[in-house]
């Protein structure tokens, strides 16, 4: 099941003829709406499409939204939640795991949308975001094998023509869009084929326009009474600069007035401010919380490895008291087995006469002394084994447990050798470019970067990666200025939006979605903000921005607004740079500090470094090389010799298991030994006795014996007690260490999200500070920006006062003016033009010529323009021949593949058949061979009844979703004139399909 674009629920509220329906909950595979006619299951679909944003018609159920609102109803409402989890999650930063879609639609035919997340916040009510997502789940509610309606699913299957079902075939593709694309173009590059001609006919035209200009003030007043009406003019625009400049300074003034009313920087400096108390709080308790893990957590190991060593105690008393329980219990079954012996024999004694057996009687005797001395041997024998086995068993779980710490070691050292084998591999290429350090494909994308830059795509040339713009005055701070900046190593910079969307798609082309650099959209300047008052300074170390020399002022603006690197110190002494940061009060401005080691040091508290050397600020490149080199093959040898170690240690523990399987099979062997000897021991004592025994004695001894037996009996119970209280004190036992071992895990788990929280704390508190900065920042400029202002006034008030005494001395009198200085100025352009003509007229001949040569350069620009057209066009001819190539070899392809899976399909569901697709005729011929009817000939859907012909149909939908991609499908009324085995076999079908997805 995908994680997104899937359907999880969706409402209808006034919809059609239904009052409410749903929310119906979908689950993650097949789902099946079934119903009697009316219930909705087609109403459903039809809001999956308008809810989607299709239109009415593509529903086959109204020509207008406003037929879907029901009668008396002022809306209706359809809600549809759509999956929005994984990798691929569309801002899943800010919808969360799915995205809620709710359509409202009026009863006047208008629609609104709003996209909302998970927790029913609106994000968007715009249609564009809508389309974004469908794009981006690719979700088609207009393609037929996306969604199948009702109409269109009755049509389809009544449909015999070859014809139909090739232009089906071709919609769910997206062939026939593809086509009518290219149709398309075709004739819009016609149509521009013609423009281009009938420029070339106004070519002609603009040969003659330089002779025209002789004759363009012909009509015009004479030269004396247009050179007064131009002193005229230069009167009224002297005055109306004045008005101008007086205009000028009004605005100003109200502008100064508007901008010293609007000041709202103080609030927000406030507000983040508190902002920023509270993110600090909450970093704090983090970190309780987090230290109380830490110690719950050493607690539990502590109890762990007690509870486990108390367990394993009570475990061996368990089984020392089970083998006592065993012993005695087998020495009662033996004493019962005795006393049956001897009443049989006094049975047989009172029914039988005195006989003379005194020989057999020692015989006897001596042969169970001689079993005797051979069962004390055989006890002996089998105490020694049972020891020996313990001790083997406790030998093995010993290697078993280095063995599992062994694994453990070994698969350490092998995440760090492939690591470290990495970074020597990005060293030795950064060798002869040292951009590779950056990654494999930095090069090729900046060499991409600048071809772009140089067709004119971006605005601003992109700065970057931030790591290659970046020198260290000190080589020894390398890896404390690389921790401090590691997230902005591989940073990009752009100028704008455009920038950034162009270089994100050249960046598509080297990484994928998740591992692209990151891109800060900052206005380009060619100065470097002023941080006076802003750095930190202090006598004995410097900040990061003092470390490093950045020619780039973009780059310095950057890391100056995103990680505040005026305000950050590096200490290279650990102890010196705690006691810098937390004994006492850090200096001022100063909120951080990175030692020689790379650890970063707050006020209250202090983390270690992750890495321990320079990745993309390294001085000599040889020296990390052959540093690098010996640790690779320092971790080989050391991996080569836990490798040796654990075979060694497998072999022995193979020995050891194979040693303790031959005891334990000695030892069976012993038991079975003794169970014999005891056999034989006890068939020869309840022999029968001479007949001239007295059977009052065997009775005496009987009764002996019962007496034994019910004491031992008791002694059985009392054994078993004490078997079944070590019982308990076992299970109690494991109990408690499972327990404590459950909360010790727990605690581990617990401790990740609380550190990941810590994390995400830290950043939201360091991301509130540059937003402080940024404000304090915009309320200087704000400052200085009113301080301009009064200046540009004060220049403006003298201005004025030089321009009124220009005007005075152009005209003493001041002039009323309403026209402005533009309008006055280009006509006084106008009749120094119509003079210019009429002074050419009388003999001035270099204006004309200046006129003509302006006439003919703008000719051969524009022959220069059409035919750079006719190049293109037939450059466009190349391409769209080459695309037609390429159109027919998919549509080639898409047929097989369809073909294929179709077969397939049929035979899967113990059909038969083939499928022939014409594309010049545009037919698509399909025959098929039900089940049941093999040795028939191959019929074709027309011979087909109306159940098989759906069934054919359903195999040929399955074919398509196989060859296109869509997160669902919807089918309505697919088992139109089926039987009941044809819509199982339909179902086995859409079963199989989904397995394939």
């Amino acid at each position: 099941v995908g994680d997104i674009g899937v359907i999880e629920s969706i409402s209808l509220k006034n919809f059609m003829c239904h009052n409410l329906l749903g929310p119906f909950e979908f689950g993650p595979n097949v789902n099946f709406i079934v119903g009697n006619n009316g219930s909705g299951k087609s109403a459903i679909l039809t809001a999956l499409i308008v809810g989607l944003g299709g239109k009415a018609t593509i529903t086959s159920r109204g020509l207008s939204l406003k037929g879907f609102v029901k009668h008396g109803e002022n809306s209706a409402d359809v809600t549809i939640k759509l999956r929005n989890r994984g990798t691929d999650a569309f801002k899943g930063d800010l919808y969360g795991d799915c995205i809620i879609i709710e359509q409202r639609i009026s009863a006047d035919g208008s629609r609104t949308c709003k996209l909302k997340s998970k927790s029913g916040h609106v994000i968007s009510n715009k249609k564009e975001e809508l389309t974004a997502i469908l794009d981006h789940f690719n979700i088609q509610v207009d393609n037929p094998v996306s969604v199948l309606n009702q109409e269109m699913s009755k049509q389809f299957l009544h449909s015999k023509s070859e014809a139909d079902k090739y232009k089906f075939f071709m919609k769910a593709t997206l062939l026939e869009q593809m086509k009518r694309d290219y149709i398309h173009i075709k004739q819009t590059k016609a149509i521009t084929r013609d423009q281009v001609e009938r420029q070339e006919e106004c070519l002609k035209d603009l040969r003659q326009v330089y002779l025209q200009k002789k004759e363009r003030y012909e009509n015009l007043s004479s030269l004396d009474q247009m050179k007064a009406t131009l002193e005229d003019l230069k009167q009224q625009m002297a005055w109306a600069l004045v008005r101008e400049v007086e205009k000028q300074k009004q605005q100003l003034e109200d502008h100064i007035e508007s901008e010293e009313t609007r000041d709202r920087y103080n609030e927000k400096l406030e507000e983040y401010q508190d902002k920023i108390n509270k993110a600090e709080k909450t970093c704090h308790e983090i970190q309780e919380r987090l230290e109380n893990l830490k110690e719950e957590e050493s607690y539990f190991e502590g109890e762990s490895r007690r509870l486990k060593e108390q367990a394993r105690e009570r475990s061996k008393a368990h089984k020392e008291q089970e083998i006592v329980f065993f012993r005695t219990q087998n020495k009662l079954k033996q004493m019962e087995k005795d006393c049956s012996l001897l009443q049989r024999r006094i049975e047989k004694l009172k029914n039988s006469g005195n006989h003379n057996q005194e020989d057999e009687h020692l015989k006897r005797q001596k042969k169970i002394s001689s079993l005797n001395n051979q069962l004390a041997d055989l006890d002996i024998e089998g105490k020694a084994l049972s020891q020996h086995i313990k001790e083997k068993q406790q030998s093995l779980f010993k290697e078993k447990e280095e063995f599992d710490k062994l694994r453990l070691e070994e698969k350490k050292i092998q995440l760090s050798l492939e690591s470290k084998r990495k970074m020597l591999n990005q060293l030795k290429a950064s060798r002869s470019n040292r951009l590779k350090r950056f990654g494999d494909h930095m090069p090729e994308l900046l060499d991409t970067i600048n071809r772009a830059y140089d067709q004119g795509r971006f605005i601003k040339k992109p700065v970057g990666p931030i790591g290659a713009c970046i020198i260290l005055r000190d080589p020894s701070l390398a890896v404390a200025v690389e921790s401090c900046l590691r997230n902005f190593m591989k940073t990009f910079c752009c100028d704008n939006y455009k920038d950034e969307k162009v270089l994100q798609g050249l960046m598509s082309r080297f990484y994928s979605k998740g591992n692209r650099p990151q891109i800060i959209v900052i206005p380009f300047t060619d100065h470097m903000y002023n941080i006076q008052g802003r750095g930190v300074h202090h006598p004995e170390f410097p900040s990061v921005l003092e470390t490093l020399h950045i020619p780039n002022s973009v780059v310095a603006n950057c890391l100056i607004d995103m990680r505040n690197i005026e305000a950050i110190l590096v200490i290279k002494d650990n102890d010196r740079a705690r006691q810098v940061m937390q004994q006492g009060r850090p200096p001022k401005n100063c909120r951080e500090a990175f030692t020689g080691d790379g650890d970063q040091v707050y006020n209250n508290r202090y983390y270690s470094a992750e890495y321990c050397r320079a990745k993309y600020l390294g001085g000599d490149l040889e020296a990390e090389i052959r540093l690098v080199e010996s640790e690779v093959e320092n971790e080989t040898a050391q991996l080569s010799r836990f490798q040796q170690h654990s075979h060694s240690v497998t072999q022995v523990i193979k020995q050891m298991e194979n040693d303790l399987q031959s005891i334990i099979i000695n030892g069976k062997r012993n038991q079975a030994s003794v169970n014999q000897v005891k056999a034989a021991i006890s068939e020869l004592e309840n022999v029968e006795e001479p007949q001239t025994e007295d059977n009052n004695s065997l009775e005496e001894e009987v009764q002996d014996i019962l007496q034994k037996i019910e004491a031992e009996k008791q002694n059985v119970k009392e054994k078993k007690k004490e078997l079944d209280k070590h019982k308990q004190l076992v299970s109690e036992a494991d109990s408690k260490y499972h327990y404590v071992k459950n909360r010790m895990e727990l605690c581990v788990e617990e401790t990740e999200p609380i550190k990941e929280e810590l994390v995400k704390a830290e950043a939201e508190a360091n991301k509130l500070e540059r937003i402080l900065k940024v404000w304090e920042r915009k309320q200087k400029e704000h400052q200085d920006n009113i301080q301009a202002m009064r200046s540009e006034l004060a220049v403006k008030q003298e201005e004025l006062q030089e321009t009124v005494a220009k005007a005075k001395q152009i005209s003493p009198q001041r002039l009323p003016v309403d026209r402005s200085a533009k309008s006055i100025d280009t006509e006084i352009t106008r009749l120094r033009q119509c003079i210019s003509t009429e002074q050419s007229q009388h003999g001035d001949q270099e204006q004309v010529i200046k006129e003509y040569s302006e006439a003919l350069i703008n000719y051969k620009n524009n022959s220069s323009q059409v035919k750079d057209l006719k190049r293109f066009i037939d450059r466009l001819d190349n391409i769209m021949n080459d695309r037609q190539a390429r159109y027919k070899k998919m549509r080639r392809s898409l047929s097989v593949r369809c073909k294929l899976y179709f077969n397939n399909f049929l035979f899967e569901l113990k059909c038969c058949g083939s499928m022939a697709f014409d594309h010049n005729n545009e037919t698509l011929a399909i025959s098929v061979q039900p089940p049941g009817r093999e040795d028939d000939d191959m019929s074709d859907m027309r011979s087909l009844s109306g159940g098989e012909r759906s069934f054919s149909t359903i195999c040929f939908i399955l074919s398509l979703w196989e060859i296109t991609e869509s997160p669902f499908r919807c089918l309505d009324e697919f088992d139109v004139y089926m039987v009941s085995s044809q819509f199982s076999a339909a179902v086995m079908g859409i079963s199989l399909a989904l397995l394939h997805v």
